[in-house]
């Protein structure tokens, strides 16, 4: 392993503390210093590979970012079969695995940046960006394949996104787990309305 890998190593690890103690302490309270102590090393280290706290919060967006990628993953069973793709897409962005992946407090507390820091709002606006063409492009597979009836690929790809959006941000305030079980099929049904697919048992087979 080279120096540049080693560094890299390194840095993910800082990142990997710093989002664990934002997560519980919030990510104003998470002070370089802090995890230092947690890492019991000397704060000079982190700031050998982040110049700035700036830095490592831009580093901290990055790794939330990376996470939510893992939503949109296909496992390999589903990579050829174009719909059960695209119906594990939606069972998985309409699960339990979103709250496995994320904490809810922290991934707004990065997104408000986005609305003062030029940089952040480039980096969540590329990821989306990226998420939307990706699900563009099994949607329009699944349309040249015959399995899906739908016109105007990209809008019902934007109505999706829409539909994503709302949903988590007014599921991170629902408290009752039946309630919040209820909304998330509600949600994952109405998606798969827009896709105009009844049947979302097949992905688990």
């Amino acid at each position: 392993m080279g120096r540049k890998s080693l560094k890299e190593a390194r840095k993910k690890e800082i990142i990997k503390v710093f989002y664990s103690l934002a997560k519980k302490h919030g990510l104003e309270n998470t002070s370089i210093a802090k995890i230092a102590a947690k890492m019991e090393i000397n704060p000079s280290l982190i700031i050998h590979y982040f110049q700035t706290r700036e830095d490592l919060v831009y580093g901290l967006v990055d790794y939330i970012l990376d996470k939510y990628k893992l939503i949109y993953k296909v496992s390999p069973a589903h990579a050829k079969d174009s719909r059960k793709a695209l119906l594990e897409i939606i069972g998985n962005i309409f699960s339990k695995k979103w709250n496995a992946l994320f904490d809810d407090g922290l991934f707004y507390g990065c997104y408000a940046m986005a609305f003062h820091d030029a940089k952040v709002r480039d980096l969540y606006k590329k990821l989306l960006d990226s998420l939307r063409e990706m699900l563009i492009g099994h949607i329009e597979q699944c349309r040249v394949d015959g399995v899906l009836d739908v016109e105007d690929v990209e809008t019902v790809a934007d109505n999706i996104f829409v539909l994503i959006d709302g949903a988590y941000f007014y599921l991170s305030l629902v408290t009752d787990k039946e309630e919040y079980e209820q909304r998330l099929s509600k949600y994952r049904q109405q998606a798969l309305s827009i896709l105009h697919l009844k049947e979302l048992s097949e992905v688990a087979g």
